[in-house]
């Protein structure tokens, strides 16, 4: 006796159903940036290098397209050591950086240091012609703060 099975099986889950969601991107903090300083002594009519440190304290890197005096710190943006306080910061100008077009990219956060850009500002002050004779020898602090 001959005895044949066959057969075949098919299956299929289908379904549907509604809901919402959401989601959320982190936050990110702002970049500090320490006071800049002259890397050079000033005098009526010449220029100055400023250097000074970025620091980022998020997960990922932070690009810098400009660096501008902030306005909201100090005298205008300027400071000058407590013994130099006949010297007027209105007698500086400082000139917004770019990079040449390129801004800065600062490095991210590894673990629990920060990460950090050196900065060095060719150029950016200058001391009008005009200034005090209060303004020999005065140390000057630069504010600036990240422009668009």
């Amino acid at each position: 006796m001959l005895l044949v099975v066959g057969g075949a099986a098919y299956a299929y889950w289908g379904s549907s159903g509604n809901g919402t969601g959401s989601g959320t991107t982190g936050t990110s903090a702002d970049v500090i940036l320490s006071p800049g300083t002259p890397t050079a002594q000033l005098r009526p009519g010449g220029r100055a290098n400023v250097v000074l440190d970025i620091s980022n304290p998020n997960t990922s890197s932070v690009d810098i397209a400009s660096l501008v005096l902030d306005t909201a710190q100090g005298a205008g943006g300027y400071g000058v050591d407590a013994s130099h306080s006949g010297c007027a910061p209105a007698s500086l100008d400082f000139t917004t950086q770019t990079n040449g077009g390129a801004g800065w990219t600062v490095p991210a956060r590894a673990g629990a240091v920060n990460g950090t850009l050196a900065v060095s500002l060719t150029d950016a002050l200058f001391m009008q012609l005009n200034a005090a004779n209060a303004c020999q020898g005065a140390q000057f602090t630069i504010y600036l703060k990240a422009g668009p």
